[in-house]
């Protein structure tokens, strides 16, 4: 799309959650392979330091802020922010909404033990799935199996659900093959939410901005670093650009 509006070196589509959604469900499975990514602050910070991966995001057909946080920071920093779309919320939006009586999906991620639960949750038709091992986008061959599996397997909606940046280049190595067909979604932990695999904060502090917390607290060891390190350095990357300037568009 045309139009984006950049903060913190990434462009972002100006897309609230309902016309996003309908963005995605209006693609059908037999149109060409395109992806969406829902950055956040600790994506942000990794794409300042990461051109490869900042092109990736760049080629991505929505590019969607999926931090509240990110979106008060720029406020304040006198920046205007785009809407706020949260990976989890659109992927629950289209398959409540959305999705078609048996119209299977294709995922790639969630650990094969709560798939079921998914299923039974969402009244989904069975699944194209494939969980690929810890590391598969290190690996020249598992990544193009797991690419392989996409173009195999066209679906409306394809779930990239094995976290950043490994889903980001797993899209980028799909369209890049070629043959693929369908919209891709990274949307990271979304699906384990959705199944009950991991607990999302309650709607009061995703609304306050402190869903971050919330995991923080669940797990510090595997987020200390990710929340209280790396992610505050958005706040530099936001305060590059002085308040007033005006926000530049591609």
């Amino acid at each position: 799309m045309t139009g984006r509006l950049v903060l913190a070196g990434t462009g972002f589509d100006p897309l609230d959650l309902p016309r996003a959604a309908d963005w995605v469900a209006a693609r059908g499975a037999d149109q060409s392979f395109a992806y969406v990514v829902t950055p956040n602050a600790d994506h942000l910070v990794r794409l300042a330091g990461d051109p490869a991966l900042a092109g990736i995001y760049r080629d991505a057909a929505l590019c969607l802020l999926d931090s509240r946080v990110v979106a008060r920071l720029a406020r304040l920093c006198g920046l205007p922010a785009p809407p706020v779309v949260p990976g989890s919320d659109l992927t629950e939006t289209l398959l409540r909404r959305h999705l078609r009586p048996r119209e299977r999906i294709t995922i790639v991620g969630l650990a094969p033990r709560f798939l079921p639960e998914l299923v039974a949750r969402f009244g989904l038709a069975p699944p194209a799935h494939f969980d690929p091992p810890l590391g598969f986008d290190r690996d020249p061959a598992m990544l193009a199996a797991a690419a392989a599996f996409v173009r195999s397997h066209p679906a409306r909606f394809i779930f990239l659900a094995v976290g950043s940046p490994r889903q980001e280049r797993l899209a980028a190595a799909i369209a890049r093959a070629g043959g693929a067909h369908g919209t891709a979604l990274c949307v990271g932990a979304s699906l384990d939410f959705l199944a009950g695999a991991q607990r999302r904060a309650p709607v009061a502090m995703q609304r306050a901005g402190l869903e971050w917390l919330f995991r923080l607290a669940g797990d510090p060891r595997r987020f200390a670093r990710r929340y209280l390190v790396d992610s505050p350095k958005i706040i530099r990357l936001l305060a590059a650009r002085r308040p007033g300037d005006p926000a530049p568009h591609i």
